[in-house]
């Protein structure tokens, strides 16, 4: 097959870009050349895909099979790449976001569910993530004429991982000593690897698939505590790991997600966060590797950035906790348990 990846050298991208190549398919990626070097083996276009002469010069000449939009996060910005690919190509697949399901997590998720309320033509401005993910699907379903297969992955872990969730945790807890582990370590988790959503991808879009998918690894593949104790084997560390209880680190100002990665305290606008149901998908051939796999993988890839190279989150969002901050609640904790 001929595949066309929008993106293609960081994170999901990489790994369906790594993955179609090792099916022995020709690729093109098309990206700007500034997150990352692109993989040998691929036709490198280089263009902004908010340039529509870019674009135009993109498509002209060119045909693919299946085309794969793997960093689209603005309606009005998307729907200009389908409709510049419509024709070119049999099958478009975005990747969207299970977040991108009216009212989730707080409402149960399912194939059927409907988007969150949002244009095919907004801007940036016009919604969070999750509700600018619903209008790329839109505008992808609008504007392209063919296959159009929508990838709503839950939480993607991995080895290249450019949110650096799992990357922070294994850095942290490979520095040993006393580790701020927040909640429940038997918080039930569901967890996915990235080469595992970039797998069915491509098994979908080599079959022309036209659907919609969650795309993650069976709820309560792992729990919060048999995660953190996977970083530590894989680190082979002397971490400690402090239980901290959830109420504490509210009042404390522990910043969910994002401050402790992946942790947050319950609540009713949660509720839905860790049981996507994966029947369907499994029945589409989804197949998901052991959480300790992934774990394992990541610090292996990790090792060979040093460590004052790593990067722990996007611009304007990096994830976790600053030392003194972790020092600080860890001394309160403590104090109160005393």
């Amino acid at each position: 097959m001929k595949v066309l990846v929008i993106g293609g050298t960081e994170f999901l991208g990489r790994a369906v870009v790594r993955a179609a190549l090792a099916r022995g398919h020709e690729v093109t990626t098309f990206n700007r050349g500034r997150s990352g070097a692109d993989v040998p083996g691929v036709e490198a276009v280089r263009g902004d895909r908010e340039v529509a002469a870019d674009l135009t010069r993109l498509a002209e000449g060119r045909t693919w099979d299946l085309v794969v939009d793997s960093c689209g996060y603005v309606p009005r910005v998307v729907g200009e790449s389908a409709r510049a690919l419509s024709g070119r190509a049999a099958t478009y697949a975005f990747v969207s976001s299970v977040s991108a399901v009216d009212g989730f997590p707080a409402a149960p998720a399912t194939e059927e569910s409907p988007g969150s309320p949002c244009e095919p033509d907004a801007g940036p401005d016009d919604g969070d993530y999750g509700v600018l993910k619903a209008g790329c699907e839109r505008a992808v379903e609008q504007g392209f004429d063919g296959n159009v297969l929508i990838v709503r992955p839950g939480l993607i872990l991995g080895p290249h991982e450019n949110v650096a969730r799992l990357p922070w945790w294994l850095t942290r807890i490979s520095r040993g000593g006393k580790v701020l582990a927040p909640g429940d370590p038997g918080q039930p988790m569901q967890l996915v690897d990235v080469r595992d959503v970039a797998a069915f991808t491509l098994d979908q879009g080599e079959r022309g698939t036209s659907d919609r998918f969650l795309v993650t690894a069976p709820a309560g593949n792992t729990t919060y505590g048999e995660w953190l104790e996977l970083c530590k084997e894989a680190t082979g560390s002397d971490a400690e790991f402090v239980w901290v209880e959830d109420s504490f680190l509210v009042e404390q100002g522990a910043g969910a997600f994002v401050e402790l990665p992946l942790w947050s305290p319950p609540s009713d606008i949660t509720t839905n966060f860790w049981s996507v149901p994966t029947d369907r998908v499994r029945a589409a051939g989804l197949r998901t590797r052991p959480v300790a796999e992934t774990v394992r993988d990541t610090w292996a890839w990790l090792r060979e950035i040093p460590e004052d190279k790593r990067h722990y989150g996007q611009e304007g969002r990096r994830h976790g906790m600053a030392a003194e901050k972790e020092e600080a609640i860890l001394a309160a904790w403590e104090s109160r348990s005393a």
